[in-house]
C-alpha cells in the first residue's frame, strides 16, 4: 500500500510540474517545445498574465485540477503517513542524505575590441552576423546597408536602393540573402555576392517596416511594421502570403522559432504574442503585470524561452508554453530607444548580451542573472544593437548611434587583467584614436550633421510615453526626414567603409 501510494505520489509531481530554466545547457537541447494552452498556477506569488488567441484570460490547468480532487481525503492522510515514514529516522534512506548539485560555475567573459569599422554616416540601427560567421551586415538611417568581413573587418560592399532610413535587417540561412526594410515601407532582398537588390521588392505594408526574420528554411519572410501588422512572404513567388492583425500599437520585432513552425511577435502595446506559421492563428499572448512595451524579441537558440526587451530597463526570459516570466535581466538603460540583444556562450556556459543607452555593452549570466562585464561607454552614445557569432566563444559586435561598429573578442586570461578593466581601457584608447583622426576622417561630416542625423533616428526609433504627442504630428516628422534621406541619396554617393584597427 505504501509502494503504491509513494508511485502515484511520483507520477502526479511530474505530470503537473512545468518546464524550468536551471542550466544555461537547457539552451541548446534539440527539440523545441510547441506552444500549449496550459499553465501552472501558483497562488503564493504573483503571476504574469497569459491570454488566448481571443485576448481572454487563459482558464488553469484543467489536469492539474482533476489530479488534485481525484485523491480523497483518506487517501492524502494515508500519502502523507508514508511519506513520514519513510523520512523518519530509523529509515536508512535517511542515513544517506542526496548529494547535492554542483556549484554553478562562474561566467568569466574578457571581451576587448578588436576593429571599429566606419563608414555609415548616421546612426546604425541594427548589425548582424551571417549565420556562417563569416560576414557582419549593418543598416543605417542612412539608407544603406554595408557587408564587412567578420575575421579582418574589412568592409566588402555598401547596398543602395532604399529611398530612407534602414531600420532592419536579417540574413537567409545560407548566407547569401539579405531582407532589409525601411522607412520607406519597402522590404528588399540583396544578393550579398553582387550587392545588387533583388528586381521584386516586396510592397504591402502601409508604414515604416522595423523587423525582418527569415524561416530557418529560408523560403518564408516575417515582417513587423509600424502600421500595428504582422506579414508573411512566400519568396518563391515573391507575395505576401498571410496577414496578422497582431497588435494594436507598431509592431517591434519579429522572430522565427528554430523549425520554422512558431513566430513570435511583440509590440509597444506590452504584449508578445506567438503565432503558428502554417495557419496564422495566435496561440499565446504574453504580457508581464507591469505592461511596459515591448520593443524586440527573440527565440532561445533551444526555442524554449523568449527574450524580450521592454522600456523600463529590463530584459526578461519568457518560459512561453507555461505563460511565466522566468528570469529578469536589469542593469543597462532602456527607457526610450529600440535596442537588441543576443545569446552566446562561452564554453558549455550561456550568456546574454545588450546595448544600453548610455552607452554601455552589458553580458549577463543565464542562470545567475549576474552582470559579467560592463564597459563603460563603448560607443559614443546608444549602443542600438548587439549580436554574437555562431558557435561557442564567438567573437561580438555592436553599432550605435555613433555611426560606427565595433567587432569584441573573448580574450580569455589574457594578461591576467578582469574583463572590465580589458573593455574599459579599449574604449578609451579608442575613443583616443577616434577623437586624434576625427578631423582626418573623410567619413565624418560636421558636428552640426551629426546632430542632426542622431535627432532624425531618435525621431524614427524612439517611443514616447506622453500623451501630447498624436501619432499624426510623430508620421509628419517622420516624412520630413524621408524627405530629407531622399535629398541626400540624390546629392551623395555611397561611402566605402574604413576600419581602424589595433
Amino acid at each position: 500500500m505504501e509502494e503504491g501510494h509513494q508511485a502515484k505520489r511520483r507520477r502526479y509531481d511530474s505530470e503537473v510540474s512545468t518546464p524550468g530554466y536551471s542550466s544555461p545547457d537547457e539552451l541548446t537541447n534539440n527539440k523545441p517545445i510547441r506552444a500549449s494552452t496550459s499553465t501552472r498556477h501558483d497562488s503564493s506569488r504573483r503571476q504574469s498574465r497569459t491570454y488566448s488567441s481571443d485576448g481572454s484570460a487563459d482558464e488553469l490547468d484543467h489536469t492539474q485540477h482533476h489530479l488534485r480532487s481525484s485523491r480523497s481525503p483518506r487517501s492524502r492522510r494515508n500519502s502523507d503517513h508514508s511519506r513520514s515514514r519513510s523520512t523518519s529516522e530509523d529509515s536508512p534512506r535517511s542515513a544517506h542524505s542526496s548529494p547535492s548539485p554542483p556549484a554553478h560555475k562562474p561566467l568569466k567573459l574578457n571581451y576587448k575590441c578588436k576593429f571599429i569599422l566606419r563608414g555609415h554616416r548616421k546612426g546604425v540601427a541594427q548589425v548582424r552576423y551571417s549565420p556562417n560567421g563569416r560576414w557582419i551586415a549593418s543598416c543605417s538611417a542612412d539608407g544603406t546597408i554595408k557587408i564587412w568581413d567578420a575575421e579582418t573587418g574589412k568592409h566588402m560592399r555598401t547596398m543602395e536602393g532604399h529611398l530612407a532610413g534602414v531600420s532592419t535587417i536579417a540574413w537567409s540561412p545560407d548566407s547569401n540573402t539579405i531582407a532589409s526594410g525601411s522607412d520607406d515601407k519597402v522590404i528588399r532582398l540583396w544578393d550579398r555576392a553582387t550587392g545588387k537588390p533583388y528586381p521584386t521588392p516586396l510592397l504591402g505594408h502601409h508604414n515604416y517596416v522595423y523587423s525582418v526574420a527569415f524561416s530557418p528554411k529560408g523560403n518564408v519572410i516575417a515582417s513587423g511594421s509600424y502600421d500595428e501588422a504582422v506579414f508573411l512572404w512566400d519568396l518563391r513567388a515573391r507575395r505576401q502570403m498571410r496577414s496578422l492583425p497582431a497588435h494594436s500599437d507598431p509592431v517591434g520585432a519579429v522572430d522565427f522559432i528554430r523549425d520554422g513552425t512558431l513566430v513570435c511577435s511583440c509590440s509597444t502595446d506590452g504584449l508578445i504574442r506567438v503565432w503558428d506559421t502554417a495557419t496564422g492563428q495566435c496561440l499565446r499572448t504574453l504580457v508581464h503585470e507591469d505592461n511596459a512595451p515591448v520593443t524586440t524579441v527573440r527565440f532561445s537558440p533551444n526555442g524554449r524561452y523568449i527574450l524580450a526587451h521592454t522600456l523600463d530597463s529590463c530584459i526578461r526570459l519568457w518560459d512561453y508554453v507555461a505563460g511565466t516570466c522566468k528570469k529578469t535581466y536589469q542593469g543597462h538603460v532602456n527607457k526610450k530607444y529600440s535596442l537588441g540583444g543576443s545569446f552566446g556562450f562561452s564554453g558549455n556556459q550561456g550568456f546574454i548580451n545588450s546595448g544600453s543607452e548610455d552607452g554601455d555593452i552589458l553580458f549577463w549570466d543565464v542562470s545567475t542573472k549576474r552582470i559579467n562585464t560592463k564597459g563603460p561607454r563603448t560607443h559614443d552614445g546608444v549602443v542600438c544593437w548587439v549580436d554574437t557569432a555562431p558557435g561557442p566563444n564567438g567573437a561580438v559586435v555592436s553599432a550605435g548611434l555613433d555611426g560606427t561598429v565595433r567587432i569584441w573578442i573573448d580574450v580569455g586570461d589574457e594578461d591576467g587583467s578582469t574583463g572590465l578593466h580589458d573593455l574599459h581601457l579599449e574604449s578609451q584608447s579608442r575613443h583616443d584614436i577616434h577623437d586624434e583622426h576625427r578631423e582626418d576622417d573623410e567619413m565624418n561630416t560636421d558636428r552640426e550633421a551629426d546632430d542632426e542625423a542622431q535627432e532624425e533616428h531618435r525621431r524614427r526609433r524612439s517611443y514616447s510615453h506622453s500623451n501630447d504627442t498624436p501619432r499624426d504630428d510623430m508620421s509628419i516628422d517622420r516624412e520630413h526626414s524621408r524627405e530629407r534621406d531622399r535629398d541626400g541619396s540624390e546629392s551623395e554617393s555611397g561611402s566605402p567603409g574604413k576600419m581602424e584597427e589595433d
